[in-house]
């Protein structure tokens, strides 16, 4: 446009003006009419960049504003996946919901056992909460003094079809809160809700644990310890009444085996105490676990015990869960070898199979069918409890007999490739 009225002017003063107004009569129009033109033009100009510059610090602010509530969400998930202590999120949503919002308060709300609503967190002075709910009102209202309820908005956290409780802000101060308000807000009851609903199930998730340790323990107990206790009682009787007729050699026999029963006993017992620790220490890994263990078992079982592993097996990542199992497995194995085979030597052997971990416990006994162990007097084998520790980590068991003799207990635990590196 400057360029297109500068063109004008110039065909104008050479044709027209030069006829009619002499020099420097045309100049002076001619200059005065690029100054008005150049001032009207200018505040147009500057009206319109003073308009773009006002849009872009408003797209700026909310930019920022989106910037702070994506943070604010990010710190919340971090804090939910990192399995941080329940409050302490809770904490942080409040904090996050009062600071993105701009108000003087900020309460989460939970319905308690009685249904009676209890305050969970809370962000802001504490001379506008009231923790005891005593203030009128309803929800979560009763935990915050009425000067400060000039302004709230609040957000259910729903979990499904189910509300377990309620986000809301307040301000002493009059004040409304916009559909972007809402979102966030919404956003934040939503993570709270995530956040509760995990630690939840986690609680659930540990209990199951401990209920399923608990039976793990009592089915131990009785398939041995409570057998072998009443296999003694059942012996003790014996000797007694032969002892009682004067069959002094037959009692000493009873008692013989009372002693060899006895023994069994106190290698149980010590299984057992090892079997409540963690049985993998993190800087062992599975297979310097079994190593270990394999020696403490020889020493302990006078029963020869090797680990062949190669190093691909040792490099092997495996999730605790599955180590543990495993272990456990072995270890009941071990214990099957020296209850029933009469074995001298077990061999543990651990390998890759293309996507397979096969771990293997073989003895050179009797094997499972040339047992002579009547399942009244000694413990059962504990095949029961190694197929549930194996189906519990997608794993497959089997027992079948050795070659040329004895038993081989087979465990094949699946395995992927992350990041160039085989897991389990």
């Amino acid at each position: 446009m400057p360029v297109l009225v500068v063109g004008v002017i110039e065909v104008a003063s050479d044709t027209f003006l030069d006829r009619h107004l002499p020099f420097p009569r045309d100049t002076i129009l001619v200059m005065a009419v690029v100054v008005v033109l150049a001032i009207v033009y200018g505040t147009l100009v500057f009206r319109r960049l003073d308009r773009l510059t006002g849009t872009l610090r408003q797209q700026n602010a909310e930019l920022a504003a989106r910037h702070a509530e994506a943070s604010a969400l990010h710190r919340v998930s971090i804090a939910i996946t990192a399995l941080q202590n329940i409050d302490a999120v809770l904490r942080a949503v409040v904090e996050s919901a009062r600071s993105l919002l701009g108000a003087d308060l900020a309460v989460l709300v939970l319905p308690g056992p009685d249904g009676d609503p209890w305050l969970a967190a809370a962000a802001g002075p504490r001379a506008g909460i009231d923790p005891m709910g005593e203030q009128p009102g309803e929800d979560f209202r009763r935990f915050v003094r009425p000067e400060h309820l000039v302004a709230n908005l609040a957000a259910p956290l729903r979990l499904g079809d189910r509300t377990i409780g309620t986000l809301a802000v307040v301000s002493g101060a009059g004040r409304s809160y916009g559909v972007d308000d809402v979102e966030v807000l919404s956003s934040l009851a939503s993570q709270a809700a995530i956040a509760l609903e995990n630690d939840r199930l986690q609680r659930e998730l540990r209990e199951m644990a401990v209920r399923g340790e608990r039976e793990r323990i009592a089915r131990e107990m009785h398939d041995g310890l409570a057998q072998v206790l009443g296999y003694v009682n059942t012996k003790s009787q014996a000797a007694g009444e032969l002892l009682a007729t004067g069959r002094i050699d037959a009692a000493r026999a009873q008692l013989s085996e009372l002693a060899v029963a006895a023994r069994s006993v106190y290698v149980d017992v010590r299984e057992a105490i090892l079997g409540l620790s963690s049985p993998i220490p993190p800087d062992r890994g599975l297979v310097g676990a079994l190593e270990e263990y394999g020696e403490r078992f020889s020493e302990a079982s006078k029963l020869f015990v090797r680990v062949d592993a190669p190093g691909s097996v040792r490099g092997l990542v495996l999730a605790p869960d599955v180590q543990a199992q495993v272990f456990r497995i072995v270890q009941e194995a071990l214990t099957n070898v020296r209850k029933h085979a009469a074995a001298q030597r077990v061999v543990i052997s651990l390998e890759m199979e293309e996507d397979t971990l096969v771990v293997q416990v073989e003895d050179d006994g009797r094997g499972m069918a040339g047992t002579e162990t009547p399942a009244s007097d000694w413990p059962h084998y504990g095949l029961r409890t190694m197929q549930e520790r194996a189906a519990t980590v997608g794993a497959e068991l089997r027992v079948e007999p050795a070659e040329p003799q004895g038993t081989r207990v087979t465990v094949r635990v699946p395995v992927v490739a992350v990041n160039g590196r085989r897991v389990a």
